[in-house]
Protein backbone atom coordinates (compact mmCIF):
# COMPACT_ATOMS: atom_id res chain seq x y z
CA UNK A 1 0.00 0.00 0.00
CA UNK A 2 2.83 2.36 0.89
CA UNK A 3 4.47 1.90 -2.51
CA UNK A 4 1.20 2.60 -4.31
CA UNK A 5 0.64 5.81 -2.34
CA UNK A 6 4.18 6.98 -3.09
CA UNK A 7 3.87 6.07 -6.78
CA UNK A 8 0.70 8.13 -6.96
CA UNK A 9 2.38 11.03 -5.19
CA UNK A 10 5.30 10.78 -7.61
CA UNK A 11 3.10 10.79 -10.71
CA UNK A 12 0.99 13.70 -9.39
CA UNK A 13 3.85 15.95 -8.28
CA UNK A 14 6.86 15.11 -10.43
CA UNK A 15 6.03 17.61 -13.19
CA UNK A 16 5.46 20.45 -10.72
CA UNK A 17 8.63 19.75 -8.77
CA UNK A 18 10.53 19.42 -12.02
CA UNK A 19 9.19 22.78 -13.27
CA UNK A 20 10.31 24.36 -9.99
CA UNK A 21 13.81 22.96 -10.41
CA UNK A 22 14.03 23.95 -14.09
CA UNK A 23 13.41 27.58 -13.13
CA UNK A 24 16.46 27.43 -10.90
CA UNK A 25 18.97 25.18 -12.62
CA UNK A 26 20.02 23.75 -16.01
CA UNK A 27 18.01 20.71 -17.16
CA UNK A 28 20.54 18.03 -16.21
CA UNK A 29 21.07 19.44 -12.73
CA UNK A 30 17.34 20.06 -12.27
CA UNK A 31 16.51 16.45 -13.13
CA UNK A 32 19.18 15.19 -10.76
CA UNK A 33 17.89 17.43 -7.94
CA UNK A 34 14.28 16.31 -8.46
CA UNK A 35 15.32 12.67 -8.45
CA UNK A 36 17.29 13.18 -5.26
CA UNK A 37 14.39 15.05 -3.63
CA UNK A 38 12.02 12.17 -4.40
CA UNK A 39 14.59 9.69 -3.11
CA UNK A 40 14.77 11.64 0.15
CA UNK A 41 10.96 11.71 0.24
CA UNK A 42 10.89 7.94 -0.18
CA UNK A 43 13.32 7.48 2.68
CA UNK A 44 11.27 9.81 4.88
CA UNK A 45 7.87 8.69 3.58
CA UNK A 46 6.57 7.90 7.06
CA UNK A 47 7.28 11.50 8.11
CA UNK A 48 6.02 13.40 5.05
CA UNK A 49 3.40 15.99 6.00
CA UNK A 50 0.09 14.61 4.71
CA UNK A 51 -1.52 16.99 2.26
CA UNK A 52 1.58 19.22 2.21
CA UNK A 53 3.94 17.02 0.22
CA UNK A 54 4.41 19.54 -2.60
CA UNK A 55 5.84 22.33 -0.42
CA UNK A 56 8.02 19.78 1.35
CA UNK A 57 9.34 18.49 -1.99
CA UNK A 58 9.98 22.03 -3.25
CA UNK A 59 11.98 22.93 -0.15
CA UNK A 60 13.92 19.68 -0.40
CA UNK A 61 14.64 20.27 -4.09
CA UNK A 62 15.81 23.81 -3.29
CA UNK A 63 18.10 22.43 -0.58
CA UNK A 64 19.55 19.85 -2.97
CA UNK A 65 20.24 22.58 -5.53
CA UNK A 66 21.83 24.83 -2.89
CA UNK A 67 24.07 21.98 -1.73
CA UNK A 68 25.11 21.37 -5.31
CA UNK A 69 25.93 25.07 -5.82
CA UNK A 70 28.03 25.11 -2.63
CA UNK A 71 29.92 21.99 -3.69
CA UNK A 72 30.46 23.47 -7.15
CA UNK A 73 31.76 26.74 -5.70
CA UNK A 74 34.20 24.82 -3.49
CA UNK A 75 35.34 22.72 -6.43
CA UNK A 76 35.78 25.78 -8.65
CA UNK A 77 37.81 27.60 -5.99
CA UNK A 78 39.98 24.55 -5.46
CA UNK A 79 40.45 24.17 -9.19
CA UNK A 80 41.58 27.78 -9.52
CA UNK A 81 44.10 27.38 -6.70
CA UNK A 82 45.42 24.13 -8.14
CA UNK A 83 45.70 25.66 -11.61
CA UNK A 84 47.63 28.64 -10.20
CA UNK A 85 49.94 26.29 -8.38
CA UNK A 86 50.47 24.08 -11.43
CA UNK A 87 51.18 27.15 -13.56
CA UNK A 88 53.81 28.33 -11.10
CA UNK A 89 51.87 31.48 -10.20
CA UNK A 90 52.24 30.93 -6.47
CA UNK A 91 55.14 32.79 -4.87
CA UNK A 92 58.09 30.70 -3.76
CA UNK A 93 57.61 28.94 -0.46
CA UNK A 94 53.84 29.38 -0.50
CA UNK A 95 53.24 26.24 -2.56
CA UNK A 96 53.08 23.99 0.49
CA UNK A 97 50.64 26.31 2.26
CA UNK A 98 48.38 26.42 -0.81
CA UNK A 99 48.51 22.64 -1.20
CA UNK A 100 47.68 22.07 2.46
CA UNK A 101 44.79 24.54 2.27
CA UNK A 102 43.42 22.91 -0.88
CA UNK A 103 43.76 19.47 0.69
CA UNK A 104 41.85 20.45 3.84
CA UNK A 105 39.13 22.34 1.94
CA UNK A 106 38.66 19.48 -0.51
CA UNK A 107 38.37 16.94 2.30
CA UNK A 108 35.87 19.17 4.13
CA UNK A 109 33.83 19.64 0.95
CA UNK A 110 33.34 15.87 0.73
CA UNK A 111 31.59 15.77 4.10
CA UNK A 112 27.87 16.18 4.58
CA UNK A 113 26.64 19.42 6.10
CA UNK A 114 26.10 17.73 9.47
CA UNK A 115 29.52 16.09 9.48
CA UNK A 116 31.20 19.37 8.56
CA UNK A 117 29.26 21.13 11.32
CA UNK A 118 30.35 18.51 13.87
CA UNK A 119 34.01 18.97 12.99
CA UNK A 120 33.81 22.74 12.92
CA UNK A 121 31.99 22.97 16.27
CA UNK A 122 34.55 20.81 18.05
CA UNK A 123 37.81 21.53 16.21
CA UNK A 124 37.32 25.11 15.01
CA UNK A 125 35.02 26.54 17.68
CA UNK A 126 36.50 24.41 20.48
CA UNK A 127 33.18 23.26 21.93
CA UNK A 128 32.87 20.19 24.10
CA UNK A 129 30.84 17.27 22.78
CA UNK A 130 27.95 18.19 25.09
CA UNK A 131 27.91 21.86 24.02
CA UNK A 132 28.34 21.00 20.35
CA UNK A 133 25.43 18.54 20.59
CA UNK A 134 23.29 21.30 22.05
CA UNK A 135 24.19 23.64 19.16
CA UNK A 136 23.58 20.87 16.60
CA UNK A 137 20.20 20.10 18.18
CA UNK A 138 20.79 16.43 18.91
CA UNK A 139 21.65 14.14 21.79
CA UNK A 140 25.22 13.84 23.04
CA UNK A 141 25.29 10.22 21.85
CA UNK A 142 24.01 11.11 18.37
CA UNK A 143 26.57 13.90 18.14
CA UNK A 144 29.39 11.59 19.24
CA UNK A 145 28.48 9.15 16.47
CA UNK A 146 28.26 12.00 13.94
CA UNK A 147 31.63 13.37 15.03
CA UNK A 148 33.26 9.94 14.87
CA UNK A 149 32.00 9.42 11.32
CA UNK A 150 33.03 12.93 10.33
CA UNK A 151 36.55 12.44 11.64
CA UNK A 152 36.88 9.10 9.86
CA UNK A 153 35.58 10.47 6.54
CA UNK A 154 37.71 13.60 6.90
CA UNK A 155 40.84 11.51 7.47
CA UNK A 156 40.00 9.39 4.42
CA UNK A 157 39.46 12.55 2.36
CA UNK A 158 42.75 14.04 3.54
CA UNK A 159 44.57 10.88 2.50
CA UNK A 160 42.99 10.97 -0.97
CA UNK A 161 43.62 14.67 -1.49
CA UNK A 162 47.19 14.42 -0.17
CA UNK A 163 47.86 12.08 -3.09
CA UNK A 164 46.43 14.63 -5.53
CA UNK A 165 48.37 17.46 -3.91
CA UNK A 166 51.61 15.49 -4.15
CA UNK A 167 51.02 14.90 -7.85
CA UNK A 168 50.31 18.60 -8.42
CA UNK A 169 53.41 19.57 -6.46
CA UNK A 170 55.52 17.15 -8.50
CA UNK A 171 54.09 18.66 -11.69
CA UNK A 172 54.78 22.19 -10.48
CA UNK A 173 58.34 21.24 -9.59
CA UNK A 174 58.90 19.78 -13.06
CA UNK A 175 57.40 22.89 -14.70
CA UNK A 176 59.55 25.21 -12.56
CA UNK A 177 62.66 23.23 -13.44
CA UNK A 178 61.75 23.52 -17.11
CA UNK A 179 61.37 27.29 -16.84
CA UNK A 180 64.74 27.61 -15.09
CA UNK A 181 66.45 25.50 -17.75
CA UNK A 182 65.39 27.91 -20.51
Amino acid sequence: MEQERFAQLYSELYARVSAYALHRAPPDLAAEAVDEAFLIAWRKRDRLPAGRELPWLLVTTGNVLANHRRRRAHQDALGVELARLAAGEVAGGAEQVVLERVTVLAALAELSEREREALMLTEWDGLSGRDAARVAGCSVTAFAVRLHRARRRFADGLARWDTVAAAVQDGATVMAAGKEAR
